[in-house]
């Protein structure tokens, strides 16, 4: 760092006037940053200057190294106001930037990663890129100096070489895209059969790590959808070895460091094999998801351990990441005072002075403190040694008695904890995100029998469906903070909010939570659909146009919005008996198979449509007065019950005409003469109705695959 000359340089920069919390960090930045815009390209071709895209985020540990050690450095600073025109951009809040730029990157280097550093030319076309550069060579990584002034240099000497390369990059791109897009064929045929998913099962037990559970080596990251689908096989093929599979990830993830043992809640991945040092940060996209892991694994196992983690992942979300609104924040940084993973280890000295000395020790044994730490001196609270009724044997206590003891200490640790200064909060609400955590409580509160989890999912619907919404034509927008809804919703916003809107109607039987997904269901055939190949755009046709309009299909930390859109329109079609939507979902899927049947485990959320697909789609109807605890009784037996390819309906006799203006077939299937009512359905065939608990139970029990 010597020689570095950093300013706090009083006068912001047009970063100030943002709401990204990311462009904020860089608003005393010494740098001339822009936002993404007119204003910079124009001043680009004005002054025939190359652009310097930086893309980040706001809780980026890398994103927050580049910053200190360039863009608040005046020496930096200084070559890329004379020479650059600098654009900062928020990837969450523009994902489509992210995606194409990436892709670039992904080209040029065979890798990708935050930050992302791209040049582009006044048009927007890329011809060099990167991701972290430390400010001078070290280590050897070149130096952002030095790729500032070759760039510069050749800019000035060859401008058209750097424009030509612009050119044959993103045209490789487009034909790239358009390959890995895939085609529908005509009418929407061309779904795989079966021996995909069984492909796709085989590869992930070849790539399974049998000691630590997870798959491949680190870093390990949750990719919970990934467990999601092995969960539904083991079900539908009877495959326990699947499971089995599973419970050991779900297990070893909890039991890491990568979950916060004090304060709840899953860190962004694991740095090593043994789930113990995590990337500290904390997404709420990562925490949704791994919730509804947890709970489908509780669902098929009724072990205890999967519903507490997933009820910690919501008390965690409910104390820090929720709105007073009841929107859901984006993200807590990895970094505290500068230095990642601060806020969260302790040293034995500070356990003592927070637990006193008898119970330090046995906080110590249980936790795996050590004098000499895990992690860079300090340490990481962990279950590794064993869980709670393990180590009870061990230490010759009731199981109970140390479970009491070790709440005690959570609690007392947690306060201590609550003293610390804080990570930063990413406070803006993203409409996808969002979407997976109102799909996740209500799961919860399914799962559960917990109503309260479908409260929660509902109010933060409630404010997507107010807040996010453009008044004059009801366009879904992606990022609200501080008053400020803006931006063009994205595929992944239209598919994860209808996901999160499916399953709070099963959670609560309300029309209006279906209706509002049926008006989303619209508005993503309209805006997004490919009419000519199949599947989905990731923008609308009334976005910004990008040199590529790309369609993204791999589920990696996120599923991807066409692998949602082909699971939620299938549903939807389940629901409303709509042969539409059935074709759209299948040729979606069409659309995603030849990507998938190259390496299906990186389709994990497609494999979950293609499996519901597969089992031909199940309906219950369950009919009776709102009043009928009968009814009520029946509706949680459903709801409880591990159903990955059922869809769930519910009329209220008496109040019907709700749901029955919005799935009129639901006429023929009233309560039988006044008793609650279940009606079993499969592919427009339904089994004679049933109006006891028994009969649901033996139904639920046998799975009426026969139906």
């Amino acid at each position: 760092m010597r020689g570095r000359q950093v300013t706090t340089h009083k006068t912001p920069n047009r970063l100030a006037n943002e709401k990204s919390p990311y462009l904020l960090q860089h608003a005393h930045n010494p740098v001339d940053w822009y936002p993404w815009g007119e204003e910079a390209f124009a001043k680009a071709q004005s002054e025939n200057k190359p652009i310097f895209l930086s893309v980040g985020y706001s809780t980026c540990h890398w994103c927050h190294v580049m910053e200190r050690e360039s863009f608040e450095d005046q020496e930096v600073a200084k070559l890329l106001n004379d020479h650059y025109v600098a654009i900062k951009v928020d990837r969450e809040e523009r994902p489509d930037i992210d995606a194409l730029y990436m892709s670039v990157c992904q080209a040029l280097t065979g890798s990708g990663g935050w930050p992302l550093t791209v040049l582009l030319t006044p048009e927007k076309k890329p011809f060099y890129a990167g991701t972290y550069f430390p400010k001078r060579q070290m280590f050897g990584r070149i130096g952002l100096m030095e790729v500032l002034e070759q760039i510069h240099r050749k800019w000035e000497q060859d401008g058209e070489a750097l424009d030509q390369l612009g050119d044959e990059l993103l045209a490789d791109l487009q034909s790239l895209d358009r390959k890995n897009a895939g085609h529908a064929g005509e009418g929407g045929a061309g779904v795989p059969g079966e021996e995909l998913l069984h492909e796709a099962y085989a590869l992930y037990r070849r790539q399974f790590d049998e000691e630590y559970g997870g798959f491949g080596n680190a870093p390990k990251f949750p990719s919970p959808h990934n467990l999601s689908f092995l969960l539904a096989y083991s079900q539908m093929y009877n495959q326990p070895e699947a499971l089995r599979m599973v419970e050991k990830t779900l297990e070893s993830m909890y039991r890491g460091g990568m979950y916060d043992h004090v304060g709840y809640g899953f860190s962004r991945y694991s740095t090593d094999r043994e789930w113990l040092v995590p990337h500290f940060e904390k997404m709420l996209y990562d925490n949704a998801l791994l919730a509804i892991a947890y709970l489908e694994a509780f669902q098929i196992t009724g072990k205890p351990l999967y519903a507490e983690v997933a009820e910690q992942i919501f008390t965690y979300v409910q104390r820090d990441m929720t709105s007073p609104e009841g929107a859901f924040y984006s993200a807590e940084d990895a970094d505290s005072e500068g230095v990642e993973g601060k806020f969260y280890v302790f040293s034995r000295e500070e356990i003592e002075e927070a637990l006193g000395l008898e119970d330090m020790h046995s906080y110590c044994h249980v936790y795996g403190i050590t004098p000499e730490g895990n992690f860079e001196g300090a340490n990481i609270p962990n279950l590794l040694q064993g869980l709670p009724d393990d180590m009870a044997e061990r230490m010759g206590m009731n199981p109970l008695g140390l479970r009491t003891r070790m709440e005690e200490w959570r609690e007392k640790l947690f306060a201590y904890r609550e003293q610390r200064i804080h990570p930063s909060k990413d406070d803006k609400v993203l409409t996808s995100w969002n979407g997976l955590m109102i799909a996740a409580l209500a799961k919860g509160a399914k799962a559960l029998q917990k109503p309260e989890y479908a409260g929660a999912a509902a109010a933060a619907a409630d404010f997507i469906w107010h807040k996010l919404r453009r008044r004059e034509d009801g366009r879904l927008l992606a990022r609200y903070r501080d008053g400020d809804a803006a931006i063009p919703a994205y595929l992944d916003d239209y598919t994860f909010l209808l996901w999160g809107l499916t399953e709070l109607y099963e959670a609560t039987g309300q029309a209006v939570h279906l209706e509002r997904a049926l008006t989303l269901k619209d508005g993503l055939l309209e805006l997004f659909a490919d009419q000519e190949r199949g599947g989905f755009f990731f923008t609308g046709h009334d976005g910004e146009e990008l040199p590529i309009r790309s369609k993204e299909l791999y589920d990696g930390a996120l599923p991807s919005g066409n692998s949602v859109a082909a699971k939620l329109l299938w549903k939807l079609s389940v629901m409303t008996q709509d042969v539409e939507l059935k074709t759209a979902a299948e040729r979606t899927a069409a659309v995603m198979a030849a990507a998938a049947s190259e390496y299906p485990p990186g389709y994990a959320m497609y494999l979950q449509a293609h499996l519901a697909m597969a089992s031909g789609g199940r309906e219950w109807v369950l009919s009776g007065k709102r009043e009928d605890s009968a009814l009520h009784g029946m509706l949680a037996q459903v709801q409880q019950a591990y159903l990955p390819d059922a869809v769930l309906l519910v009329r209220w006799e008496g109040d019907a005409e709700g749901i029955l203006r919005l799935l009129p077939h639901l006429a023929d299937k009233p309560a039988v003469n006044g008793e609650a009512t279940a009606y079993v359905c499969r592919n427009f065939a339904c089994r004679a109705p049933v109006t006891s608990m028994e009969a649901v139970r033996e139904l639920l029990a046998t799975g009426h695959r026969e139906v």
